[in-house]
């Protein structure tokens, strides 16, 4: 009992000390508490400066094609995002002939900006609350399973009546608070995003997996983009070599004058998901079925896919991109899981419940309706079951599968039929030739460790009816079940038309291994669905009673992918002890790039970096503190995914740096913020104009950005 209260007052002792700088904060309705705070900490611009208005911060921070952040930085909009958001585009246009990812890329006009097929920007217009009008319309009388087909519906209701007022507007209704509320936001997108400046990976993603997660870091992620208008209109269109710049309301003025320990730090963006009104059942869940079966399948499929990326230039252009996203999950995964035991979160977040129960004993909140016990019991029943799908999804799920498999999922889904609905006889579906996407050789093999490593995993209730197939037809050899499958299957043939309603189409190898696919995946989204909903409502009824219980506290949402603010210091933390710096020179990535001319392959780089990062001088972008070129810093930022490209604000609003990771001592920060280990790092903004104007003499764009 001692032990459990001496957990129980140093967890609520931190959620204390953390309030001021933890928060993942709505701008419409920021708390005034949380203001006054901010500018304690010497944020200097007025409040309404942050969201209201056309010259508004708001107003120059993007959703970067759906899954990162991003700034406008001239007014001629150009968007800094990080190098690695801008990934897949820079890698899209590279060939063996033309690689821009090794060799990077600078547009030396508007007329050699590259346009990007699918990449999209968008800025928020407004966002306000709706949950008393979700409420008024009958929601909290709906079951669980029907609360999300609702707001759906209402959602397209708003959708087509904006768009009677302003057909380039688009809503959004997403839950907050674990759906004890919902905002409407709306957004305007725009769908003409050039590439226009991009170095090479070698600095983009300098360190690799190696320095992943890590600090120190000398990475310089970052990537250039503009969006394109009609020129009649000046508002969103899609492609058109007739579209002009966009000429934003607002962009960020960038600043040269850096920052020391203490500095104000603020961070918008859009934050992708975070779990910190979880429960201790829940997080148990997370530790042991889904991160440890996420990174240990991982690690099987990159291991070969790295191995055939080295082997072949070719084959790294077309996985450069998978492989960057696949790893970084793999490390953040096992990251998190050694941060939820190092720091025992799963009997700090109990003894937190703990007072929970007592102040609902006492109080008789939502008495009958959260129930402690009944939450257990619920985690444990799906256990094994979600333990069973993130295997199944991370070794033949859509997004991380081979092409043959992406393939036979949709030949079942019906998106991509063609041929006249009325003559069944004459419905296909046909595949085009994307060879510049994928490898067969590392496919096949890749498909070969995914199907042994999965039934080495599994209960013999989750195994697809293909395993017999392979046990009883090619003697348990997945090589040569797979071989028979590219040879014989419609489905790899490229441009053929595959009529789905003939007998050859059920009987054709390839369709039959996708249905016994998703006849293993329907099983478990069924058994994971039996206790979803009522997971849902616990969770739903535990985040309520921990507001109601700290109503006197400011109190932010999870992470959603909507915009949020974040406020903080520039500084250190103890690393192993020791004081870790805040920020990182030239120097540093000198000496690693020495480790890459002795075979470190994650540091290695070209010669000319080399020479332009040991000068002596480095002119108006040296810190007039130091007198060194910082190239990387710390804040106590509250970040996650999503938030990578975030524009890192002064108490000014001038642009200081930009966010791309966090630190490996706080990955379980997605469910707790540890206000004294968690860090932000991000690219400082004069080392990414420095290696603009020294590596790609881009005197048109340091011009039209304008530092001060």
């Amino acid at each position: 009992m001692k032990q459990l209260l001496t957990l129980f007052f140093a967890f609520n002792l931190s959620l204390l000390t953390a309030q001021a700088d933890e928060g993942m904060w709505t701008l419409y309705n920021l708390p005034n508490a949380v203001y006054e705070t901010m500018k304690q900490e010497n944020y200097e611009l007025p409040y309404g400066a942050l969201y209201q208005g056309d010259d508004a911060v708001k107003n120059c921070v993007v959703n970067f094609g759906g899954y990162c952040s991003g700034v406008v930085v001239s007014p001629n909009g150009l968007v800094f995002t990080n190098h690695h958001c801008g990934f897949e585009a820079i890698r899209s246009h590279s060939t063996v002939e033309h690689d821009y990812m090794l060799n990077g890329f600078v547009a030396k006009s508007y007329e050699e900006e590259l346009p990007n097929e699918r990449l999209f920007v968008s800025f928020m217009v407004e966002q306000k609350d709706v949950t008393a009008y979700l409420d008024s319309l009958g929601l909290n009388k709906l079951i669980e399973d029907q609360r999300a087909q609702f707001v759906d519906s209402i959602e397209n209701v708003m959708q087509k009546d904006i768009r009677k007022q302003d057909s380039t507007l688009r809503v959004e209704i997403k839950p907050f608070y674990e759906g004890n509320a919902y905002y409407l936001t709306t957004y305007r997108d725009y769908n003409d995003v050039r590439l226009v400046f991009a170095l090479p990976k070698s600095m983009g993603k300098f360190g690799g997996e190696t320095d992943n997660w890590m600090w120190p870091r000398q990475t310089c992620d970052f990537s250039v983009f503009r969006i394109y208008v009609d020129p009649k209109t000046g508002g969103p269109a899609e492609y058109s070599k007739d579209n002009v710049p966009m000429k934003p309301k607002k962009w960020a003025p960038v600043s040269l004058q850096g920052y020391v320990p203490g500095s104000f730090s603020m961070t918008i963006g859009y934050p992708g998901s975070t779990n910190r009104y979880l429960s201790s059942y829940g997080i148990k869940e997370r530790r042991d079925a889904e991160n440890e079966p996420r990174y240990k399948t991982r690690e099987v499929k990159q291991d070969i896919m790295i191995r055939h990326m080295r082997a072949d230039e070719a084959v790294r252009i077309k996985y450069d991109s998978k492989y960057a996203q696949s790893s970084n999950y793999w490390k953040n995964s096992i990251g998190m899981n050694k941060c939820i035991d190092s720091i025992g979160l799963i009997q700090q977040k109990a003894a937190y419940e703990q007072k929970i129960r007592q102040w609902q004993d006492s109080t008789g909140y939502l008495k009958g309706q959260l129930d402690f016990q009944l939450l257990e019991r619920l985690y444990a029943k799906q256990f094994k079951a979600v333990r069973a799908l993130t295997y199944f999804t991370e070794s033949f799920g859509r997004r991380s599968a081979d092409e043959l498999t992406r393939r036979a999922y949709r030949a079942h889904n019906g998106s991509i039929v063609k041929g006249d609905k009325e003559k069944p006889k004459k419905q296909y579906i046909e595949f085009k030739d994307n060879s510049d996407e994928w490898d067969e050789a590392t496919d096949k093999e890749i498909m070969a460790a995914a199907m042994k490593f999965y039934r080495e995993q599994v209960e013999e209730d989750y195994l697809p009816s293909f395993y017999q197939i392979v046990d009883r037809d090619f003697g348990g050899d997945y090589q040569k079940y797979i071989d028979y499958l590219y040879k014989k299957s419609q489905l790899i043939k490229n441009g053929k038309k595959i009529y789905i309603n003939k007998k050859s189409f059920r009987k054709d190898p390839g369709v039959a291994y996708g249905e016994s696919l998703n006849d293993v995946l329907y099983k478990l989204f069924d058994e994971t669905a039996e206790v979803y909903d009522s997971i849902a409502i616990q969770e739903r009824y535990l985040c309520a009673a921990k507001l109601r219980m700290e109503q006197d506290m400011p109190n932010y949402s999870d992470a959603n992918f909507t915009m949020r603010l974040s406020y903080g210091q520039v500084g250190e933390y103890l690393l192993g002890g020791k004081p870790s710096g805040y920020y990182t020179t030239a120097e540093s990535i000198v000496e690693k790039m020495k480790q890459g001319e002795a075979g470190t392959i994650d540091y290695e780089a070209e010669p000319i970096m080399k020479e332009l990062l040991s000068k002596s001088d480095f002119g108006k972008y040296t810190d007039k503190t130091t007198g060194k070129l910082h190239l990387c810093f710390l804040s106590n930022n509250d970040i996650t995914g999503g938030n990578s490209g975030s524009p890192m604000f002064n108490g000014k609003g001038e642009l200081i740096g930009l966010a791309f990771d966090g630190n490996w001592d706080s990955l379980a920060s997605d469910i707790f913020f540890d206000r004294q280990l968690a860090r932000c790092i991000g690219v400082d903004i004069r080392y990414v104009l420095y290696m603009m104007e020294s590596w790609g003499k881009a005197d048109r764009l340091i011009q039209e950005i304008n530092a001060q």
